[in-house]
């Protein structure tokens, strides 16, 4: 159980750093952890968190717990990724409710999945001219149900059940560990994000109810739950099926662009909250703002492929970093 506290401080702000990046839609907090070195320990950790763990818990072999679970990671990068999500939260929200900055956050979340899809497929890998054909037709399949979901009329944060907010939980914590693919991504293509921030934006204020409290910890429930869950699975299926399952991740990311559409026109301007508008897509005329907007776009997905190349670089330089983790 040696450990400096330098070492904790440092995994707070790493935590911060991932907090930060999963609430904002395509930057995947999992290629955060890349970049600052911790990736391949932060996935073992979890994976650790099993029977065995539970079984030093139940004898109250803490040491043998401490040293197994890595807490000298979890605990502090847990404690920071709160903070990042918080502190962040609300800004989106705020964001995302302005008319003068809501087509231009947009812009720079389109931009940023855009490159990320673009990202994610040049991962995929076709020995031969039938996989490339299954890969495509796998890629269709995931613009058709992202597509399907946009469509859906998004719920009301006062019509969303803890059920359906557990499963968002579920799913979006999945995305930590899915390269390309944020949990702020999976949450506005859920119709969950604008809920959530909302609840974020108030907290820091003390402005919120015991509804409210009740829904982030159903939330993170099912984010720990998922987690646990999920993490082995996605990790076999990067490790055994990556191609299918990148061919399916780019066509979930591309059909869902529709969902952050950077023009959209305010249909409930009377309503202050996010979490209540209603918004129509519409196609702009070319204009200054127009032209902005795509500039907007270009820098975010610059920005992504910078984030890409640092981190080859960093892999490049620790090999021991490199996210291949064993189950």
């Amino acid at each position: 159980m040696n450990f400096r506290w330098m070492d904790l401080i440092g995994n707070v702000f790493r935590g911060v750093l991932m907090g930060g990046a999963d609430v904002i839609p395509g930057v995947s907090g999992g290629t955060v952890a890349l970049i600052v070195g911790i990736y391949e320990r932060l996935v073992t950790a979890i994976s650790r968190i099993d029977s065995i763990s539970f079984g030093h818990l139940r004898k109250r072999e803490f040491a043998q717990l401490f040293e197994r679970v890595d807490l000298v990671l979890l605990a502090p990068l847990g404690i920071g990724i709160a903070i990042g999500i918080v502190a962040l939260g609300g800004l989106m929200n705020s964001l995302l409710l302005a008319p003068a900055t809501r087509s231009f956050t947009l812009a720079a979340f389109f931009g940023m999945i855009l490159a990320s899809a673009v990202l994610v497929a040049s991962i995929v890998q076709s020995r031969n001219t039938k996989e490339r054909i299954t890969h495509f037709l796998l890629g269709l399949v995931g613009v058709g149900v992202a597509l399907s979901i946009s469509l859906i009329s998004p719920n009301h944060a006062d019509e969303l059940s803890y059920g359906y907010i557990f499963v968002c939980g579920l799913l979006a914590i999945c995305a930590m560990i899915l390269p390309g693919i944020s949990g702020a991504y999976i949450l506005l293509l859920l119709g969950a994000y604008e809920h959530l921030t909302d609840i974020l934006k108030r907290l820091p204020k003390g402005d919120v109810d015991m509804g409210d409290l009740i829904t982030i910890a159903v939330f993170g429930c099912g984010c720990v739950i998922g987690l646990l869950s999920f993490s082995r699975l996605l990790q076999r299926l990067l490790r055994d099926h990556k191609s299918v399952t990148m061919s399916v991740l780019v066509g979930f990311m591309i059909g869902a662009l529709r969902k952050i559409w950077p023009f959209q026109q305010d249909l409930t301007p009377e309503i202050e909250k996010l979490k209540h508008k209603q918004y129509e897509l519409y196609f702009p005329e070319f204009n200054s703002e127009l032209l902005f907007v795509i500039l907007i776009a270009i820098g975010a997905a610059a920005t992504v492929w910078a984030l890409v190349w640092f981190t080859q670089k960093v892999s490049d330089d620790k090999p021991a970093d490199k996210p291949e983790v064993k189950s």
